[in-house]
Formats: structure tokens, C-alpha cells, sequence
């Protein structure tokens, strides 16, 4: 069984969805749309959709995954969104796109040749779009695609059409060597450098 409208993530009530054994499967291969805008401040870009994302149409959907919390422990977002709420971004000057649009169960089953062929979609995406930051979620696949092998996490020394870049630690739950408060840590390192407030409430801050 596909997912239908009701499953839109316009339509539903947060935290309501949860696909089916059946979703995930027709999942496989599937796009999501970005969450774009022209001129935002930061593009968070993804690995590829997971089959939960593809089955939900949103990004960084799987339960466990932490780059809703990251995003919120780094000060981006004045509460933790949940993915259903991935709409509310670009009025905080963010977006989300991926380096790889197929999804799949495993970013490690793309192909070198996805991910070159992904980075220079990319390119061309930000050089139209033009955002001030592109921040890669993943330094593997930063280093497959753009062919910058000795790549680390942090700042870059080159620029991606005028845009500054960034790479993030992944946010699977599957990378154990971030906790969620170093994923924090290393979001809100980016935030700083960006120059955008700290929109937390003070109490958490």
C-alpha cells in the first residue's frame, strides 16, 4: 500500500504517521520534495530520504534520527519541529535538500557515480537558489561526491557557487560517535558562524 493525501505532511497532525512494513517497501527509489527558497541563510543537505522519509515525504523523518533535536539544540529553531512541521523552515531563513535524491534503507548503498552526480546537481541548485551557507549532513559522502577525500568536519576551504560550506556530523541514530548533545554542539557551531540568533527560549539556552 502507497501512502495517500491523508499522509501529506500538510494534512496530518503531527506525530500521527507511521508507515506501514508495506510503506517502506514501495518507499524504495522514491523522491521528496525540498524545502527550498531563494536566498535562505543556511541549506541543510542530506545524504539521501531514508524509506521513512520517502514514505512520509519528509525529510530526516526515521524515529531516532536527530537532526530535528540537533537543529533546535543548536538554536536554528525556536522548538524542536517535528518533520511534519519541515514547512516552517524557510521563515527562519533554512532549507533542506540531499545529495542524492533516490531513497533508499542505507545511504551506503548509493553509488560514487549518485553521489558526483548528486554534488553536481547540487551546484547548480545553490547557484539558483543562492544561499549564504550550504551545510553537508554526512562528511563521507562530502568527501565521495565532491572528491575532497581528506575533508573534515567544520568550515571548508572552498566555496559552492558563492555559498559558504559546512560539513555536519550525520544524524542517524546509526552514527554512535555523536551523542545528541555533540550533535547539538556541532549544529550550533555552524549557527554561530552564520551569524543567526540563538532563537531557543532563554531557559534553554
Amino acid at each position: 500500500m502507497t501512502p495517500g493525501p491523508a499522509r501529506d505532511a500538510r494534512t496530518v497532525t503531527p506525530g500521527t504517521v507511521r508507515p506501514t512494513r508495506a510503506d517502506l517497501a514501495a518507499a524504495a527509489d522514491r523522491t521528496i520534495p525540498d524545502v527550498l527558497a531563494p536566498g535562505l541563510a543556511v541549506l541543510f543537505v542530506g545524504i539521501n530520504p531514508g524509506l521513512w522519509s520517502a514514505a512520509t515525504g519528509w525529510h530526516f523523518a526515521r524515529p531516532g534520527n536527530r537532526f530535528w533535536p540537533a537543529l533546535h539544540r543548536g538554536g536554528f529553531t525556536p522548538r524542536l519541529l517535528h518533520p511534519s512541521e519541515q514547512d516552517e523552515l524557510p521563515a527562519l531563513g533554512l532549507g533542506i535538500t540531499n545529495m542524492a535524491a533516490r531513497a533508499s534503507a542505507r545511504a551506503d548503498e548509493l553509488s560514487t557515480d549518485e553521489l558526483l552526480a548528486g554534488a553536481a546537481i547540487l551546484t547548480d541548485k545553490v547557484a539558483r537558489y543562492r544561499p549564504r551557507w550550504v551545510a553537508v549532513v554526512g562528511v563521507t559522502a562530502y568527501r565521495i561526491g565532491f572528491q575532497r577525500p581528506k575533508a573534515a568536519f567544520g568550515p571548508q576551504p572552498e566555496s559552492l557557487a558563492d555559498a559558504r560550506l559546512w560539513v555536519l556530523p550525520n544524524p542517524s541514530g546509526l552514527n554512535a560517535h555523536f551523542t545528541p548533545v555533540t550533535l547539538g554542539l556541532a549544529f550550533a557551531e555552524l549557527r554561530v558562524a552564520t551569524g543567526l540568533p540563538d532563537r531557543r527560549q532563554p531557559a534553554e539556552s
